[in-house]
């Protein structure tokens, strides 16, 4: 379990760095250079990713069991995964669904925390999707205060919102059907 608490500190605290001293993140930035920065960051992301991976493994081999849920919450989690690609994929293909959420990707990252946590009751469940979702609302608050950094996305057009939405569910079957059970073992029908 202490080696999926580190890595979601290290991911996520590195995903923080704007929420908790945006003026910090801007120094680092100015003073190793963009691509530097940039290296960095993603080098510790990574590693705090393969940490949550490993250690999220581990947890699950010594399960400690907090809650049951209810066989009929599993639509309800399936239901609220739909959207899910389908947001990740607005965020890169802003229209109207990204003009209108601001960030789809937080809410994508909701509503993915909120399904699993709907039916995964184990420790390691509550820890990486409950510290998931509360970064990503810690985050969306912090987003009224603080400046957008721009993101590499394609020009803004009403055709996107159909790229993302069919390029999404596309992804939300791959996943739901096969990718799933391959990535993590655990077939979601």
């Amino acid at each position: 379990m202490t080696t999926l608490i580190a890595g979601l500190i290290l991911f996520l605290g590195v995903h923080s760095l704007s929420i908790v001293n945006e003026p910090l993140r801007d120094r680092l930035n100015a003073a190793m250079g963009e691509w530097v920065f940039k290296g960095l960051y993603s080098l510790v992301s990574l590693a705090g990713l393969l940490l949550v991976i490993w250690g999220y493994e581990a947890a699950r081999m010594d399960p400690t069991v907090i809650y049951t849920s209810p066989g009929w919450l599993r639509h309800l989690a399936m239901l609220l995964l739909v959207p899910v690609f389908p947001l990740l994929l607005a965020t890169y293909f802003p229209g109207r669904i990204k003009a209108r959420l601001g960030h789809p990707t937080l809410v994508a990252v909701k509503l993915w925390a909120v399904a699993h946590l709907l039916v995964n009751g184990m420790l390691q469940d509550l820890l990486l999707f409950g510290a998931f979702l509360a970064w990503a609302v810690v985050d969306r608050i912090s987003m009224k205060r603080r400046s957008q950094r721009q993101i590499p996305t394609l020009p803004a057009s009403k055709a996107n919102d159909a790229i993302a939405v069919v390029g999404g569910l596309a992804l939300y079957v791959v996943m739901v059907l096969w990718a799933h059970q391959w990535l993590f073992g655990v077939a979601p029908i």
